[in-house]
């Protein structure tokens, strides 16, 4: 992960929330997004447990240890299913700098389908051999589930947690950020192509290259194909532009 000081990753923590909003994947109060702080001591930041995605600013998020303790005075309560996810994940995945989940219409029924996500468009190719499951076993207050949230996400960037909703970890909020805008697309998609008829998908071998083009653009390339090695920070960059618009006072 790049060097970054604590202000700058409540900012962009905070940004992701209000695109979160912005962008309907949010669930009122519920659903969570955290960033790991530089350093030993493995803190991070989480929601102000009661504000609106649209409400939480820089500041207002809640720094805690991976005891789910507030490591500083905060006025804000933590939500204990966010305590028990993200603290798993952040503390046996060191390149698991950001973790977002999402309760959302698509993701939620992708979730719940037994063929999981499939190769139905582009967009999904991103995550093809990228997606691990994770079965239901209730709402997450259970510690003992941690071991087997860690075990089942293994070194994927994304967790399908059935029955539940979607998961994906990033190196930077942006990363965990736009993998998880592209997961919903992809699930809301296949959601639409299922519903119509029998669905036509492209051999491994295309879906394995496509893959390679989204996540390994430099290796080496083959003659005529072309790279886009900006893609993502141009993206994030646009989307911060869009919110000092939509949504200014995230950085407060």
């Amino acid at each position: 992960m790049p060097h970054s000081t604590e202000q700058h990753l409540r900012e962009e923590l905070a940004a992701c929330y209000r695109l979160i909003a912005h962008y309907r994947m949010s669930d009122l109060i519920f659903t969570h997004i955290s960033v790991r702080i530089p350093g030993p001591e493995h803190h991070f930041l989480i929601n102000p447990y009661g504000l609106m995605f649209d409400e939480i600013t820089a500041s207002s998020l809640v720094k805690i240890g991976l005891d789910g303790r507030a490591v500083e005075p905060s006025p804000h309560a933590v939500n204990p299913a966010g305590f028990v996810i993200h603290s798993a994940i952040h503390g046996a995945r060191e390149d698991a700098h950001c973790v977002l989940h999402t309760h959302t219409r698509a993701g939620c029924a992708v979730a719940a389908l037994e063929c999981g996500l499939l190769p139905v468009n582009q967009i999904s190719m991103e995550f093809y051999g990228k997606v691990a499951y994770h079965d239901y076993e209730g709402v997450a207050l259970d510690l003992d589930e941690q071991q087997r949230l860690v075990r089942d996400l293994g070194d994927k960037p994304v967790l399908m947690l059935r029955n539940h909703g979607l998961l994906t970890v990033g190196a930077t909020v942006s990363q965990a950020f736009l993998r998880m805008y592209y997961l919903e697309k992809a699930c809301d998609i296949q959601i639409a192509a299922q519903a119509c008829g029998p669905l036509v998908l492209p051999s491994a071998e295309v879906c394995q290259y496509t893959e390679q083009q989204f996540n390994n653009p430099g290796r080496p390339l083959e003659e005529g194909e072309l790279v886009d090695l900006d893609a993502m920070q141009l993206a994030w960059a646009a989307l911060l532009r869009m919110l000092d618009r939509v949504s200014p006072g995230y950085r407060d």
